[in-house]
């Protein structure tokens, strides 16, 4: 009896096991809390599995085993891959012909292996570029961030980012690596047109109304880049010295309000050094200032490669495992890389006991409390009904919206715009009048709409001649690389490379490789990170060099110097001592179908290295399209020049001029004496210093979106009014870089012995084809307390003959502090439409708590005294001035 009751009671237990096992774990339980599911699955991951939830990488399963993957991965960046070679790599690029359905349909399958598959089930986050449309085939490409920040309209810019949410979520997009909420604080950086300009307010709250939009559907936003991406002299990534006051005052405030306005629930660190330690690596900026100071609950991911920067680049970790050590510890949570097998490289700390179990749990936590509360969980897949939903998406309305809200107006001298009715034959002339550039991190568009397709689809019906000459070209060339079709080394395409760790070709070579293309850049590391130093190698390349036609043509090498280059043996070019960046070219007098023996070497002991093989065959003939088109010229009633700069990542200026032949051009029609208007294409200031007051109008339309030629071609004509605003200072010489319009008061006078300081073009200007007054400006007090809000009151009026739009601005001037403080700053803005001889009022509310700054003692603080509030059109024109006291 007593046998047969144990042998019962142990089948129940048994029954009850099983039942127990087969329930589901609390983690995959979604009416356990989030936090108690983060706990259990932290529980059950290997010090590996936690690892690959710190790990992401663009790509799919169809370049890795799916084996290989069965451990997990934060994420994956979808149909992309590396641009470029090595660990250092930090350029991507995208499938662009992956339509919308063919990318959400992969991203279920990769997320279906993720959730069916890998042991934990934890489903990735696929992560994408969106930073003014989704970089991918199909999805629209609004106006480039700068031209957003142009409009000076918070509700469009929400409009326009709900639009690239909905497109992103519905090709299961969950996280976006935007958007850039840097300071454009000089304006030669290349990706000032990533920016919303100069100002931390402009920035903050077009930085909160675009990352909202995201937030609320379900797509993790992640602001960057963390901090200050602009150095001295305007250039990309340079080391940052600036004092804590400044950043606290400037850089780090759109930083704080996305998170703390806009939600936004990642961060992207810059590649830089602040305050002599990279960013990654930052333990002030990412524990101390993010998550002790601001009680950040986010997850920080670095920049593509950025981590292995304090190795190869900054020379502050041995190697990348200790660059990995370093940047968790700092507070670094995601470790971007672009490529899978990376991750042999930063693993092993996590593994070793060099990061603490309680730093790799809580950075694990911040990754899965993201994919909880997206409710990856539960939902992880796009439905076939919101794919059905995608392809009737139609933002292309929107688009031209946005575009024609933010062309800036910057001169209409005799109301040479909008084109009169009386003019029956117009030029275009340039490159950008057919290209339909986008900018720096865009997609392909959507049936891109140039300005002269634009020009044409408007004026079809009507008795106007719209011809159109190329004429200028603002990337004209003297030289080009040479193409690997006439390059070949063992019936290989392409040369043979010797490459020696010395400067001198000594011994054998580290390693030899088959180089396609003839141009290099390794600006940021050596030719192979692994086994060559930056500023100690040698490389001697052999092949064939095949004639592609009679004649004589230049050939030479452009470069680092360092190089020498041999034809049939015979030493042509000898520049082997460093000294700068120059090209070196010869006459050679070829014989088509021949093949050349070419032999070139080159040395770099000092790093940064750049080299590329050139010749002047196959250019075009620039000469005879510009006379071509000052014949035109000629014929015309009208002319529109459109002229463009060439800027970028990796590419900052350090001229503001139109680069290539564009100036001259300008010059030379303006002689005929016939109304032109110049239409400027860019992110950032251009300088017109030298040709505006040649020409009658001259309009900024930055990169206008996949709509930008038919927006452009109804402002031209009238029937769109110019409504934006410069959200950078246009300087009137490069000399007055850096220039802002929120500078503090100097010592001195503010000008050089040979030149005003003040700008061409200031923050905030911006014409329109009709005329605005604002007057009457009445506060609700004139005395406020810290918690109360200034409400300022005033009257606009449209005193012109068209329906415009003015900006109402609102800036303050604190007249007595106890420390130096801006000489004005922008608190507020209003846009308003108005017709003909039509007056309205404007109010625009500063909580009192805006007018803070850092004391002496560096604590946030309103401080008693005296400001004025200033009301008008652009930080230049302030009419309406009132002074307030804070008690």
């Amino acid at each position: 009896m007593y046998l047969k009751l144990r042998f019962k009671i142990i089948g129940i237990f048994l029954l009850g096991s099983v039942f127990i096992s087969a329930q589901k774990p609390i983690y995959k339980n979604p009416k356990q809390p989030i936090e108690i599911r983060i706990q259990d699955l932290l529980k059950r991951m290997t010090p590996e599995e936690k690892f690959w939830q710190c790990f992401m990488i663009p790509g799919d399963l169809d370049n890795v085993p799916k084996g290989q993957y069965s451990h997990g991965i934060f994420g994956l960046q979808v149909s992309a891959g590396n641009l470029g070679d090595g660990v250092a790599g930090q350029l991507l690029k995208y499938n662009a012909n992956e339509d919308a359905e063919k990318l959400a349909k992969k991203i279920n399958a990769i997320q279906k292996y993720f959730v069916e598959e890998s042991r934990l089930g934890i489903p990735i986050i696929p992560f994408d570029e969106a930073l003014h449309g989704l970089v991918r085939e199909g999805a629209t490409a609004f106006p480039q961030s700068i031209a957003l920040a142009a409009t000076f309209n918070t509700d469009l810019m929400a409009q326009v980012s709900t639009a690239i949410a909905k497109e992103s979520k519905l090709r299961g997009i969950r996280q976006i690596l935007t958007p850039v909420i840097n300071l454009a604080s000089d304006v030669r950086w290349g990706r000032t047109e990533e920016t919303y300009g100069e100002d931390p307010f402009l920035t903050s709250v077009m930085g909160v109304s675009f990352v909202t939009s995201f937030e609320n559907k379900g797509i993790i936003t992640t602001p960057k880049h963390f901090l200050a991406n602009v150095g001295e002299g305007g250039r990309d990534s340079y080391p940052i010295h600036w004092s804590k006051r400044y950043l606290e005052e400037t850089h780090l405030i759109p930083f704080h309000t996305a998170f703390t306005k806009g939600k936004s629930r990642s961060v992207m660190t810059s590649y830089n050094l602040l305050d002599g330690r990279p960013s990654t690596a930052n333990h002030w900026l990412l524990t101390e200032k993010l998550k002790k100071d601001w009680n950040f609950t986010g997850f920080i991911i670095s920049d593509a490669s950025a981590v292995g920067g304090a190795n190869v680049l900054h020379f502050t970790a041995k190697d990348y495992d200790d660059a990995s050590a370093q940047a968790i510890n700092a507070g670094l949570d995601v470790i971007f890389q672009t490529e899978y097998k990376h991750y042999k490289l930063f693993m092993p700390p996590f593994l070793d006991g060099r990061i603490s179990k309680e730093r790799i749990d809580d950075a694990i936590s911040r990754v899965l409390r993201a994919k909880f509360e997206l409710g990856l969980f539960e939902n992880p897949y796009v439905s076939t009904k919101e794919i059905e939903e995608l392809k009737k998406l139609n933002h292309k309305p929107l688009a031209e919206e946005a575009a024609a809200e933010s062309f800036v107006l910057l001169q209409n001298n005799n109301q040479t715009l909008p084109v009169p009715e009386t003019v029956k034959k117009i030029l275009v002339v340039g490159t950008d009048a057919v290209d339909a550039r986008l900018g720096g991190y865009s997609g392909p568009g959507n049936k891109k709409v140039n300005i002269l397709d634009g020009l044409k689809n408007y004026t079809p019906n009507k008795d106007i001649e719209i011809m159109y000459s190329k004429g200028i070209d603002w990337n004209l060339k003297e030289f080009t690389t040479i193409s690997n079709e006439y390059l070949t080394s063992e019936n290989k395409k392409g040369l043979k490379g010797s490459y020696f760790s010395n400067t001198d070709l000594k011994g054998n070579p580290t390693f030899e490789k088959q180089d396609e293309q003839f141009n290099f850049k390794w600006t940021l590391y050596s030719p192979n990170p692994e086994k060559l130093q930056p500023d100690n190698y040698s490389i001697r390349w052999t092949g064939k060099l095949e004639a592609p036609d009679f004649g004589k043509y230049q050939l030479g090498l452009r470069g680092n110097d360092g190089f020498r280059l041999y034809l049939d043996g015979k030493l042509l070019i000898d520049q082997w001592e460093k000294l700068s960046y120059s090209s070196k070219t010869v006459e050679v007098d070829f014989t088509k179908g021949k093949k050349y023996d070419l032999r070139i070497e080159f040395h770099e002991n000092r790093g940064e290295a750049n080299l590329e093989l050139i010749w002047n065959y196959g250019l075009q003939n620039y000469q005879k399209d510009f006379k071509e088109a000052l014949d035109l010229a000629q014929k015309a009633d009208y002319i529109i020049v459109t002229a463009g700069i060439h800027e970028g990542e990796f590419q900052d200026r350090s001229s503001l001029s139109l680069p290539g032949n564009q100036e001259s051009f300008i010059h030379e029609v303006a002689k005929l004496n016939k109304p032109t208007t110049v239409v400027l294409v860019g992110g950032s200031a251009i300088k017109t210093t030298t040709w505006k007051d040649k020409v009658g109008a001259i309009l900024d339309v930055w990169y206008p979106g996949e709509e930008g030629g038919n927006a452009v071609a109804k402002t031209l004509f009238g029937v769109e009014n110019p409504s934006g605003k410069l959200p950078v200072t246009f300087p009137i010489e490069e000399g007055q870089l850096p220039l802002t319009y929120n500078h503090h008061p100097t010592g001195r006078g503010n000008d050089y012995y040979d030149l005003s300081g003040e700008p061409l073009y200031p923050f905030g200007f911006g014409l329109s084809y009709t005329t605005f007054e604002i007057s009457n400006l009445q506060l609700n007090k004139t005395q406020y307390s810290e918690n109360d809000t200034i409400i300022a009151k005033m009257n606009v009026k449209n005193t012109g003959s068209k329906t415009g739009s003015e900006v109402v601005q609102l800036y303050v001037k604190d007249l007595l502090a106890s420390v130096s403080r801006p000489i004005i700053e922008l608190k507020g803005f209003q846009k308003i439409e108005l017709k003909a001889g039509e007056s309205k009022s404007v109010t625009i509310e500063v909580p009192v708590k805006q007018l803070q700054f850092l004391n002496e003692k560096k604590e946030w603080t309103v401080e008693k005294g005296t400001y004025r509030i200033m009301i008008g059109n652009s930080s230049k024109n302030l009419p309406l001035k009132q002074n307030i006291e804070v008690l």
